[in-house]
């Protein structure tokens, strides 16, 4: 009996592996569509499902009646993709002892792990689904798509006919609540954008998870109505179902999930660079006319345009809902109650109602002054379009373009949308109809645009409009560990004469991108120009939008430099000119920075770019005299400190003597002190650390005497445990006392994990520094594993500027940023017997960029020495990299 069983199922598993990669050829070699192959694999499953189902009731004759195997989910939908979970429901009746099936379903399901299927079982009693948890929500939503595949038909007819349906009838408000909770939470993962550069094509929104959404809530919402005795359609009247663009887009992402899945040989369903690569190699998906070639930003758009049909329809649909539930949920701004009647137009339950030609005398979705009207109140109010309101908005869009006025009546419009505080929201509404490119074709080149840096986070146009919500929201109550820089920023914003123009910049800023292959802010303002030239803005205006375009990297490179030698502040002031340019300059960086990805904007960043803004702001005004301005700042600051520790005031101003001015600048009194306390404790250890632990980014820092190789030696041994350095400076006084601060985030999570090895972790720091561990041997211990192909090539690029300070060489080197190069740069310098004087060390994605104040015996370093020097750096940045 035994060897028949084995027989059986060996056969059965063998006949599985075989249709597996028959329907992998068949979609491999282009002969089936996504649809295809994900039901081709779910009538494999069928098919084996009941033949080991077969085995176990010719076993045990007893489970003949009695339970039922039921497929739920995506496997219920009949969405089997190559790799993904099967969910499988056991139903039991009432009488059926669990203890009888158990090891019959234990062996079903170890039967389907050896044939390679991840299978995610549930064993449930029929009583026991007609209950809802909201905890375990995934299994009522789950439990919506079922279909019977084998075993008691009679069971699985009272699930069918009166569970699932007394389910729904009871609880399908709950379940509505709840799935709209899923989604905000599972949007705001994915910070509520769709347009990411490597989008995971199942979560993200406009997504198939959204998909699964829009299905479910169609049948919670026909059971509502069923229950109202209403019919099943929007709230405008409109069927809920989408057969065009909607279906176009669902076969899509089945197609590409497909390809997805065989590529990884997993459930694995991010779209990363190489996948996109391969997707537009083969032109996975593209239809029609094809181009002769094909590359992934080309791809990409295709993608974002199917993604972005199914995440407005899901959006719509959560909107219809009553404003008790989606407007809480999913951060509409209905619940202001906002009812306006307006020329053409009503505003009406948080959404736009256009007025019907009848009304009107003619099709208002037609004319471009109401149009941009209903723009500019979205903008204002935060509605969104009703379904109606946008379709005939775009089947309107050719007449819109022939009525279509330019000049001072169109700025004039575009400036109401840009002014109003949601208006990111309404520029995406306006992009995604059409309605903005036919405004400014110049934007059209960076729709859904991928600029591979490993470094931004979303899209070209998405970061445009991220950076436009980020100067709105600094209007608004600032709260969260940023509320300090938003609300001093928020300040200036509203200092601006002409916000509109910065906002106009924004817009326009990165739209270089879409045809450049150079410096994008070059080409970004010329087409400035041309959109300025056709608002008919005057020339002061258009002076302040093009400059602040051109300019628009000068604030962020000027934070690469030391922000408190009079240099660094001269140079870039001579860029400004005027206080309002300043102005719209720090708040785009500001703004740009935190639009690069949520983790961008560090507090420490805010502050140098705020610092940077003060004393910029000091030199172009020239009332005080810069450097008796400087000296009164840092007395102030010296007699702070010397409050904090009484009676010791001539120890306090030996201590600070000969430190850099950036140094008492960027710390506050009570960090000063903190040092001054530790540098006077070298009698009892002359290595003092300072470990500050952050889940986010931690920061350690050393108090010591100047020797060589000391910055290098707390970069080794920082990378022995598998900290990735994100910024540190260095800082020593006159009396050759060392200030060298570190801020890591922790790549292993091993200080997150153990809270036992931070003492650990700084005890090891500490041997180091006292040499009674050396680096060396520490770094052997470390197991340097093979590096991975990083997703950015980043161009070595070494320079010197012996204009920059008065007193030291600046050094700068951007790099590729590899485990292992701030030690490997620290070394050379070291070797090359250079002194670092000041050191800023900053990482943006995959690219390092290092700067370094050097003196060597005291001095700036010559001609000869730079070339040495030079050398020798990328040498060693070549030697890291292997």
């Amino acid at each position: 009996m035994q060897e028949t069983e084995s027989t059986g199922s060996s056969g059965g598993r063998a006949a599985y592996q075989r249709k597996m990669l028959g329907i992998r050829g068949a979609f491999e070699a282009g002969g089936a569509s996504g649809a295809v192959t994900i039901a081709a694999r779910a009538a494999a499953l069928d098919e084996l499902v009941r033949g080991l189902w077969a085995q176990a009731v010719e076993r045990d004759s007893r489970l003949a009646t009695g339970i039922a195997l039921v497929a739920i989910g995506g496997y219920g939908r009949r969405e089997s993709f190559p790799y993904s979970d099967v969910d499988l429901l056991f139903l039991l009746n009432e009488k059926l002892p669990e203890k009888d099936v158990k090891d019959a379903l234990r062996r079903v399901n170890q039967e389907m792990w050896d044939c390679g299927i991840r299978v995610s079982p549930a064993t449930r009693r029929l009583s026991e689904c007609e209950k809802f948890d909201p905890e375990n929500a995934e299994f009522a939503l789950s439990l919506m798509d079922h279909r019977w595949v084998t075993g008691d038909a009679a069971l699985y007819d009272g699930l069918s006919e009166q569970c699932v349906p007394k389910l729904l009838q009871r609880e399908h408000k709950a379940m509505m609540v709840r799935l709209l909770e899923l989604t905000r939470s599972r949007y705001a993962k994915y910070g509520d954008t769709l347009f990411h550069l490597e989008p995971n094509i199942k979560d993200c929104p406009g997504g198939l998870r959204d998909v699964h959404v829009f299905g479910w809530m169609t049948k919670l919402r026909e059971v509502a109505a069923s229950a109202q005795k209403k019919g099943a359609l929007g709230a405008d009247g409109t069927p809920l179902v989408d057969v065009g663009e909607f279906r176009k887009a669902v076969d899509f992402l089945w197609l590409v999930r497909c390809f997805l899945h065989y590529r990884h040989e997993r459930d694995d369903n991010t779209l990363d660079w190489q996948a996109q690569d391969a997707a537009a190699q083969t032109m996975v998906g593209m239809t029609g006319r094809k181009p002769k070639k094909a590359d992934a930003a080309y791809w990409m758009r295709l993608y974002f345009r199917h993604a972005r049909s199914v995440e407005r329809r899901v959006r719509q649909m959560l909107e219809e809902l009553p404003a008790s539930s989606s407007s809480r949920l999913l951060g509409s701004k209905r619940d202001r109650k906002v009812e306006v009647v307006q020329h053409g137009f009503r505003l009406e339950r948080g959404r736009v109602v256009l007025e019907t030609a009848a009304e009107f005398g003619h099709d208002p979705a037609e004319d471009p002054d109401v149009v941009l009207q209903v723009f500019a109140a979205m903008a204002r109010t935060g509605v969104t379009l009703g379904r109606d309101a946008e379709e005939r908005l775009s089947q309107g869009l050719p007449l819109l373009s022939a009525h279509l006025e330019e000049g001072p009546a169109l700025w004039h419009h575009l400036q109401g949308v840009l002014k109003g505080g949601y208006a990111g929201d309404a520029l995406r509404s306006m992009h995604a109809l059409g309605v903005l490119e036919l405004l400014i074709p110049e934007f059209h080149g960076i729709d859904a645009l991928v600029i591979r840096d490993a470094y931004h986070r979303y899209t070209v146009d998405e970061h445009t409009f991220v950076l436009i919500d980020t100067l709105h929201g600094l209007e608004s109550a600032q709260s969260g560990g940023m509320a300090e820089w938003a609300t001093r920023f928020g300040g200036v914003l509203r200092e601006l004469p002409h916000p509109e123009l910065l906002y106009l910049a924004a817009l326009l800023h990165d739209t270089g991108k879409g045809r450049s292959t150079g410096d994008h802010t070059r080409e970004s303002a010329r087409m400035a120009e041309s959109v300025l030239e056709r608002l008919e803005l005057d020339t002061y205006e258009s002076g302040l939008v093009v400059n602040l375009i051109a300019n628009h990297l000068e604030m962020s490179a000027a934070l690469r430099r030391d922000i408190f030698d009079e240099e660094t502040v001269s140079a870039f002031a001579g860029k400004m000119q005027t206080p309002e340019a300043l102005r719209m300059l720090t708040l785009f960086t500001y703004a740009d920075i935190n639009a690069v990805h949520p983790d961008a904007l560090t507090p420490w960043k805010a502050e140098n770019l705020w610092r940077l803004y003060i004393a910029t702001a000091n030199y172009l005004d020239r009332s005080v005299d810069d450097e008796r301005l400087g000296a009164q700042e840092e007395r102030e600051l010296v007699h702070r400190v010397v409050a904090l520790l009484p009676g010791q005031k001539a120890a306090v101003l030996e201590y600070l003597e000969g430190f850099p001015e950036r140094y008492v600048l960027t710390r506050t009194p009570e960090q000063v002190r903190t040092h001054f306390k530790m540098a006077m404790g070298f009698a009892s250890d002359p290595v003092q650390l300072d470990f500050r632990y952050a889940p986010a980014v931690s920061e350690l820092t050393l108090v010591t005497r100047d020797r060589p190789q000391l910055f290098a030696t707390m970069a080794g041994v920082l990378a022995a445990w598998g900290m990735n350095i994100v910024t540190a400076d260095a800082f020593s006084n006159r009396q050759g006392v060392v200030v060298d601060t570190f801020r890591f985030t922790d790549s292993f999570r091993t200080l997150e994990m153990n809270a036992s090895e931070h003492e650990a972790f700084v005890k090891s720091v500490h041997d180091v520094m006292t040499g009674a561990v050396s680096v060396e041997k520490l770094l052997s211990g470390r197991r340097r594993g093979r590096r991975k192909a990083p997703l950015v090539v980043v161009e070595t690029r070494v320079e010197f500027d012996d204009e920059a300070s008065s007193h030291s060489t600046l050094l700068e080197v951007v790099a590729q940023d590899t485990t292992g190069l701030l030690r490997a740069l620290s070394l050379t310098l070291a070797a090359q017997g250079c002194n670092i004087e000041v050191a800023l060390v900053d990482t943006e994605g995959e690219t390092a960029i290092d700067v370094f104040y050097l003196t060597r015996n005291g001095a700036k370093l010559d001609r000869g020495e730079e070339k040495q020097l030079l050398e020798a750096m990328l040498r060693a940045i070549e030697d890291n990299a292997r």
